[in-house]
């Protein structure tokens, strides 16, 4: 593996580590959220929330967009989609059947 591509996936992992933005994503992965809807799910703060999803923009995990009054967040890399699912396969389901 080049370098660059280590630094790279360093930036993305320590960019998804946190237990809020983990949950977000877990989250997006279903369906795009607002942040109220989020706050809901998450438990935290708007302004938390928003924070973190200011990290997860700025390193292109997920985009926005707007609709009326409300911005909706979702994922934007399907490499994303694929590491939280493959992530919940190791760690939710094989705790589940234990």
């Amino acid at each position: 593996m080049k370098d660059d591509h280590i630094q790279e996936m360093t930036k993305l992992l320590k960019s998804i580590s946190h237990p809020i933005r983990l949950k977000i994503l877990c989250l997006l992965q279903k369906k795009e959220l607002t942040v109220g809807d989020i706050r809901e799910e998450v438990k935290t703060t708007k302004a938390n929330i928003s924070q973190h999803l200011n990290i997860l923009r700025n390193q292109n995990v997920i985009t926005s967009r707007k609709d009326a009054n409300f911005i909706y967040n979702k994922i934007e890399d399907e490499r994303i989609l694929s590491l939280i699912q493959t992530m919940q396969h190791l760690f939710c389901d094989s705790a589940e059947n234990n």
